[in-house]
């Protein structure tokens, strides 16, 4: 059985974005040698990618031109990739095709053999996937900032979801890697 595993860098006051959609600047306050072998590390753990349609369109706007000539880019542009849509009609990135049901579809590729599912971003995907008890893992770099207003990553919700602390570290920028695992109802 597959493991499906949420990441995002999010704000000391939870937001994964600013105000304005892709307003990630705040990412570079994190980013350094510790987040970019850790970003490497999802090429050889994972063979899916999962995003939301809006993370989606950022994402293959930016990675099959990106300058850097890296690890990263690499697996971003060769990996399998789902986009979550109910208005798209076709995925133009590499590798990529375009699926309307999430909760279906991701319960039934959890059953298969293969690698981590892993979901970028796409904080909306991420809360109904969460909901519907399919996310195994939640990683947040807790990037040290506030940003005051913006994107919040986790949604409202009728009740607490528990997690247990699995891991974490803190990088020399001072940012902290959270890895959680919800915890189920008995």
């Amino acid at each position: 059985m597959r493991k499906l595993v949420v990441w995002n860098l999010m704000t000391l006051d939870g937001y994964f974005e600013g105000a304005k959609p892709w307003d990630i600047e705040f990412h570079n306050l994190a980013w350094g040698p510790e987040l970019e072998k850790y970003a490497e590390q999802f090429g050889e753990e994972s063979d899916l990618l999962v995003f939301g349609r809006k993370t989606y369109e950022g994402m293959a706007a930016y990675w099959p031109s990106a300058e850097s000539e890296n690890k990263i880019k690499a697996y971003m542009n060769s990996i399998a990739k789902i986009a979550v849509s109910r208005t798209m009609e076709k995925a133009d990135w590499n590798n990529t095709r375009v699926v309307i049901d999430p909760v279906s579809e991701l319960r039934r590729l959890k059953e298969e053999d293969g690698k981590t599912i892993l979901i970028f971003g796409s904080a909306e995907l991420a809360d109904t996937l969460l909901k519907a008890g399919l996310v195994d893992e939640i990683r947040i770099c807790l990037v040290p900032v506030i940003l005051g207003r913006g994107n919040p990553h986790f949604k409202p919700a009728d009740a607490q979801q528990p997690l247990k602390l699995l891991d974490s570290s803190v990088t020399k920028s001072g940012a902290v890697i959270l890895r959680y695992e919800p915890v189920r109802a008995a």
